[in-house]
């Protein structure tokens, strides 16, 4: 029988520890199953044993990310005969260092990534690599202390090149949700006859397209594309995209479009073209879902940018 573990990551202070308390207070989440939580950071909050739903919750510290192993999991688990686990996960430790030493019964319910809308920013310019590997996975990312000066755009932003899958919750300093849809902003026109994507905007253009697909299907864009030439898409079709570096310089991800025409093998891998096409939809592994399909697809060769690699901000 499996052992349901929910992963809670962050920064120190992002209020892990108070998100886990509200849980563990909570009867709904089952207050009579033997819980371990397993604290791998010391912030300034501490957990009020009192105010539990129920008294089946025991913790247990780990010190250094190198106490992580299968043998040390396994015995805290044994121990407290836990039926399911809680991690309260040090942000500046590797999630590769849990993943690596989770027993084999161990099998992650949920992954929720707590961040402070005030400091999350200060993080991805001093530490990106590390809040790159914490936006990979979770279901859910929850902004708190929002305020009315926040710039949520400036949030989502990040959290979508990372990760399209996720849902991102924004919480106010006062605990209540801010339900406002959230949109980034675009430096092109999504009502001209042929949508020019500037060479600089194509990483936000791949954002956009991958989140809000139904807003381009039918319209026409136009684009410089890095050619890619793969076994994985169908016959006559080829990715035209571009590299973005996501966290650092050893980190550069090619970001394609599926792009479908006739003479797709005429356009050699690696080579620049112009693509001008009607955006339509598909379902295919390049996406891991569904994409942005390219269809009559106009290509013609063109000379590099000046620039090869794109970013995703204004």
């Amino acid at each position: 029988m499996s052992i349901p573990v929910y992963l809670i990551t962050g920064f120190l202070d992002a209020g892990k520890t108070s998100y886990i308390q509200r849980a563990l207070n909570d009867p709904d989440f089952g207050a009579a199953e033997k819980t371990l939580v397993l604290l791998c950071e010391e912030g300034e909050e501490e957990y009020a044993a009192d105010q539990m739903a129920g008294p089946n919750v025991q913790f247990r510290t780990v010190e250094q990310e190198s106490d992580l192993t299968t043998d040390f999991l396994n015995q805290c688990q044994k121990e407290t005969h836990a039926k399911r686990i809680i991690i309260e996960y040090n942000g500046m430790w590797q999630l590769s260092s849990l993943y690596n030493a989770m027993p084999k019964r161990w099998q992650v319910y949920q992954i929720i990534l707590i961040a402070d809308a005030s400091t999350f920013p200060v993080y991805l310019a001093n530490m990106r690599q590390l809040v790159v590997d914490k936006l990979q996975d979770p279901e859910v990312v929850i902004f708190n202390r929002i305020s009315a000066s926040t710039d949520k755009t400036e949030l989502l932003r990040p959290v979508r090149m990372v990760n399209r899958f996720t849902n991102v919750v924004y919480e106010r300093i006062d605990g209540t949700i801010d339900n406002e849809e959230v949109k980034l902003p675009l430096p092109f026109d999504l009502d001209a006859p042929v949508i020019e994507i500037d060479d600089r905007d194509f990483g936000l253009w791949y954002i956009d397209a991958m989140e809000n697909l139904d807003r381009y299907i039918g319209k026409t864009v136009r684009f410089l594309g890095y050619v890619c030439q793969t076994p994985r898409l169908p016959k006559n079709c080829f990715a035209a995209g571009r590299f973005a570096m996501i966290c650092c310089a050893d980190d550069v991800t090619y970001f394609g479009v599926a792009c479908e025409c006739p003479n797709a093998a005429d356009f050699p891998h690696r080579s620049w073209v112009t693509v001008e096409a009607v955006v339509d939809r598909g379902e295919h592994e390049i996406y891991n879902g569904e994409g942005p399909w390219l269809k009559d697809a106009r290509v013609t060769p063109a000379q590099p940018p000046e620039e090869e690699l794109v970013s995703f901000s204004l």
